[in-house]
């Protein structure tokens, strides 16, 4: 059983816990993400690991109840359990593996959208402890609904709250923000965009046009975390890639967002999930046809 710490109700409808987990908080690494189960009978749910404190053992996730399970994880309080917790799975960031000195040089836009500002902290955060400030862009329908505020002003270089009714920061869309900063003068090497689909599509099509390289974090696709679901399939170029155990980071230059998000609508029924493992033949089930996802 993983003992909660902490259980803090961020806003009307975004959750935080503070998880002992001491063996995922030993191997994490930004960008991962690990999969919950509330008890022997509930749903595998997989979520990106928020922060992580290696000396006490701990793990940060925040969520938004959507579904029956992470409803039940919203009820949960303080010295309550989760059954299973099971991580770190999925790749570390992609500047992880970067040589530190060259990292420097560089400068790095985050832009992330609601609760996708939970894994945009831990990528800042690393950054600012090995030394680099990157921009960070975080948008939301209101004021009211933004996250991690205080804590994000405290790890970037430069923080850019947005707000689609203008209550707060800048008045409009992410992508009108990283226009601005670009007019400005501001030169990015790369953008790591996470957030809704709809909103890393645009932040794509945007920073193509820009020529700045960008990388999407594909979590919010995934379903059971272990490619045999076959529900964060996505083409990226001419490839078949799997959310869960490929990324959940990709060039997002390359990633097909609609066919990502017409095959997200259509697996939410059976007779599209039927008819998504028949146009798919063995590559529906984590590309190998024999893991046995349909069992």
């Amino acid at each position: 059983m993983y003992k909660i710490q902490k259980a803090e109700k961020l806003n009307e409808n975004i959750y935080l816990m503070v998880v002992e987990a001491p063996r995922v908080a030993r191997h994490c690494e930004p960008g991962q993400f690990v999969i919950v189960k509330i008890d022997e009978t509930g749903e595998r749910i997989p979520l990106t690991i928020c922060d992580y404190d290696r000396e006490a053992g701990t793990i940060t996730i925040v969520f938004q109840p959507v579904g029956a399970s992470t409803r039940k994880f919203a009820e949960l309080k303080e010295g309550d359990a989760f059954r299973d917790f099971t991580g770190p799975l999925g790749c570390p960031s992609e500047f992880v593996k970067e040589d530190i000195e060259s990292l420097k040089k560089k400068k790095i836009l985050f832009v992330g959208g609601g609760v996708g500002a939970a894994p945009v902290y831990p990528q800042v955060k690393w950054l600012k402890e090995h030394g680099i400030d990157a921009d960070v862009i975080i948008g939301s329908k209101n004021k009211d609904l933004l996250i991690l505020e205080d804590e994000m002003r405290a790890v970037s270089g430069n923080y850019y709250p947005c707000t689609d009714d203008g209550s707060y920061g800048h008045a409009g869309m992410v992508t009108t923000m990283v226009e601005e900063l670009v007019e400005q003068g501001n030169h990015y090497d790369v953008c790591i965009a996470i957030g809704p689909m709809i909103m890393m599509k645009f932040v794509c099509l945007l920073t193509k046009k820009l020529a700045i390289p960008t990388v999407v974090s594909m979590n919010p696709i995934m379903v059971d975390g272990t490619g045999m679901c076959g529900a964060c399939r996505l083409l990226v170029g001419d490839e078949v890639k799997f959310a869960c155990v490929d990324g959940p980071e990709f060039d997002g230059h390359l990633v097909d967002f609609d066919n990502a998000m017409k095959r997200q609508q259509m697996y939410k029924t059976q007779e599209g999930r039927a008819l998504l493992k028949l146009q798919e033949g063995d590559t529906h089930h984590g590309g190998c046809g024999n893991c046995g996802g349909d069992n």
